[in-house]
């Protein structure tokens, strides 16, 4: 019996640095696995300068009413325009019947600011780029294929389906807005 459990005995602690070795191996693995693989995952990350130009701000002070400037956010043309009076009353003057894709004006600006449009510059049926100050509705017009949109970027008339489209922005100041 004294043999048995001496045996027993010196089994324990042989089982336990067996154990430890396997646990500290698998470890060492993981590790190196994780290692080999973060360049893989870290090059699925945004390049420096798509994310330089996550977003941008950008002064409006210059612009005079019932002008409007382009500018480049993303890689894509974004119209800021400053509407005259008369362009807000006849965009809230429209009635929901007569739009393809309803929305209010004041949907499509922001509360206190709503002489301030602020568009992607891209049609929504092909992506080509309106001309501003044209069309029947006084708005913008795709000339590629007949798409008319109001001054509320609302299309009124043509092939494209939507409204253009609002990019996520926020007044920092009366003169600053950020986009992005």
């Amino acid at each position: 019996m004294a043999t048995q459990s001496n045996t027993a005995h010196q089994e324990g602690p042989k089982s336990g640095r067996r154990d430890f070795l396997y646990v500290a191996a698998g470890a060492v693995g993981a590790v190196g696995v994780a290692g080999a693989a973060w360049p893989l995952i870290n090059s699925l990350n945004p390049d420096a300068s798509v994310l330089a130009l996550a977003s941008i701000e950008f002064d409006i002070s210059s612009i005079a009413e019932g002008e409007s400037v382009t500018i480049k956010w993303r890689g894509l043309p974004v119209f800021i325009r400053h509407r005259t009076a008369a362009e807000i009353e006849a965009a809230k003057a429209v009635p929901m019947s007569d739009l393809k894709d309803p929305e209010t004006d004041e949907q499509r600006t922001k509360v206190g600011h709503e002489q301030w449009l602020i568009m992607i510059a891209n049609c929504t049926h092909l992506g080509c780029i309106p001309v501003g100050d044209a069309g029947e509705f006084g708005g913008w017009f795709c000339p590629c294929h007949g798409s008319d949109y109001d001054t509320a970027g609302r299309i009124r008339k043509g092939p494209a389906p939507t409204n253009l489209v609002l990019p996520p922005y926020e007044f920092v100041s009366d003169t600053l807005v950020q986009i992005g």
